[in-house]
């Protein structure tokens, strides 16, 4: 079987060689793109004047047979066929004859590959997209049931003030949005039309790039041939996004090991989400969570290659791109593994109110008591300083704050009322911090209702 570039070439290219240059094994999965896009192109060349009606609809129909055998596994790849691109047009040919030859005329695999790419991305962009919005509906549902549930807060992994079951779960949410509104973008920059700049210098043909792009749903056309078939700028961007991705829930998968460890016991997975030991029977293992966290590290890496991979090459197409898609193909299959392991995971999540409470200890409350203090016309500096102090007294003896009496506080400051004891309540806490974003029910309602608001509308 010759090749597509075969002519100027007096001996064949060495079988290790042909094995090294090939694309097929991983790039099959953009067969079906790489069929819209022939049959886009074979509609252009009859508008162009390089083939008849009668000759782009056999191609066209041609090619519906050919995507036909490659959906049903019926498809023969032969051991010459070095890309998908190959394989279509070679059985293309078996198929028509001569007039499958035509279908390349004033294209490039360059720009056909890029095109390929790209309507693959943002049919991918769109999956994973709707991936996000699944498990944000998750973290809805599990805030709203719980959205008022008592629990310490933490900062550096160590007691810091009161927060809610609900207030945390948001905090996890709002990121999944700024995910969602990076995928859009990398969409945006995706839907640009390489097809029609040839190898690099554009097409001498007059194919109607604009008709190419509305019939194959781009938003705007390549304005640089160059750039046209080089640019992989949004494949880049696709990984960055999914990095991201990657990383918010290895965060918030790291907080869940630890509040489901004896340690903490904040809440119990759904065995469904858990393994065991094979050595000792007790043990329940949050290993969906830890590959979670693990997966983070390859989709970083993913992105760290092919920024190394793009970041000498000269203009113009150069086959180190071939690189490209592997590193973003693996991506896509981790996010769609990820991602609704972890929808289910909180879906199916046990809470333990009763764990959570036992954490709430006075030394939560310490800023609440600062926060008194600037109520009596203390500057808060000093307020800080004198609540501090209280804090070393309470530990000097052994004891909490809430053991503390009235006369003990005013042994440090006669600021302090016998009202003062008031603070130590977790309700009145969490219902002072009523600003937007805050703990307090009213501030949780509208946090929630604006969460739901933020859940995206696809169908786009």
């Amino acid at each position: 079987m010759s090749k597509l570039w075969g002519g100027r070439f007096a001996r064949g290219t060495d079988a290790l060689v042909h094995e090294f240059n090939a694309s097929l094994r991983f790039d099959q999965r953009l067969a079906a793109q790489d069929i819209a896009g022939s049959q886009a192109w074979a509609r252009g060349l009859v508008a162009a004047g390089v083939l008849t009606q009668a000759e782009a609809d056999t191609i066209v129909a041609g090619l519906a047979q050919v995507g036909e055998e490659l959906a049903d596994g019926r498809f023969q790849f032969h051991p010459a066929d070095e890309d998908i691109h190959t394989a279509v047009e070679r059985r293309l040919t078996e198929l028509l004859g001569p007039v499958g030859g035509k279908l390349h005329t004033g294209r490039s695999r360059n720009d056909q590959v890029a095109t390929d790419f790209r309507l693959w991305l943002l049919d991918a962009c769109d999956q994973v997209a709707s991936l996000l919005t699944d498990l944000q509906q998750a973290l809805i549902a599990s805030a709203e049931a719980n959205l008022n549930l008592p629990m310490p807060g933490y900062t550096h992994l160590q007691h810091a003030q009161p927060v809610t079951w609900g207030h945390w779960v948001l905090s996890h949410f709002w990121p999944l949005v700024r995910d969602q509104e990076r995928l859009a973008q990398v969409r945006q920059r995706t839907a640009v039309l390489p097809l029609g700049s040839g190898a690099l210098a554009g097409t001498a043909f007059p194919v109607d790039r604009q008709a190419l792009a509305d019939e194959l749903g781009f938003t705007a056309v390549s304005q640089n041939s160059l750039d046209g078939v080089s640019d992989r700028d949004f494949a880049a961007d696709f990984l960055y996004a999914a990095t991201m991705i990657g990383l918010h829930l290895s965060r918030v998968s790291e907080q869940l090991v630890l509040f489901s460890s004896s340690e903490f016991g904040f809440v119990r997975l759904d065995d469904g989400y858990s393994t065991g030991s094979s050595l000792m029977p007790q043990k329940k293992n949050p290993d969906t969570l830890e590959l979670t966290r693990g997966k983070s590290g390859r989709l970083l890496g993913h992105l760290v290659g092919l920024l190394t991979t793009l970041k000498g090459l000269p203009s113009s197409y150069d086959k180190d791109l071939q690189e490209d898609k592997e590193p973003v193909f693996d991506t896509f299959d981790t996010l769609s593994l990820i991602i609704p392991i972890m929808a289910g995971l909180f879906r199916t999540l046990t809470l333990r109110p009763e764990k959570m409470a036992q954490q709430l200890e006075p030394n939560l409350l310490a800023t609440d008591l600062a926060d008194y203090l600037v109520k009596q016309g203390v500057p808060f500096r000093q307020a800080h300083h004198l609540v501090g102090e209280v804090v070393q007294l309470a530990e000097n003896r052994g004891v909490p704050l809430t053991a503390l009496t009235v006369a003990d506080l005013q042994s440090v400051s006669d600021k302090f009322g016998v009202e003062a004891a008031a603070v130590f309540n977790f309700a009145t806490s969490l219902s002072s911090r009523s600003s937007t974003g805050g703990t307090s029910p009213e501030a949780l309602q509208a946090q929630l209702k604006a969460a739901q608001a933020a859940l995206p509308k696809h169908g786009r």
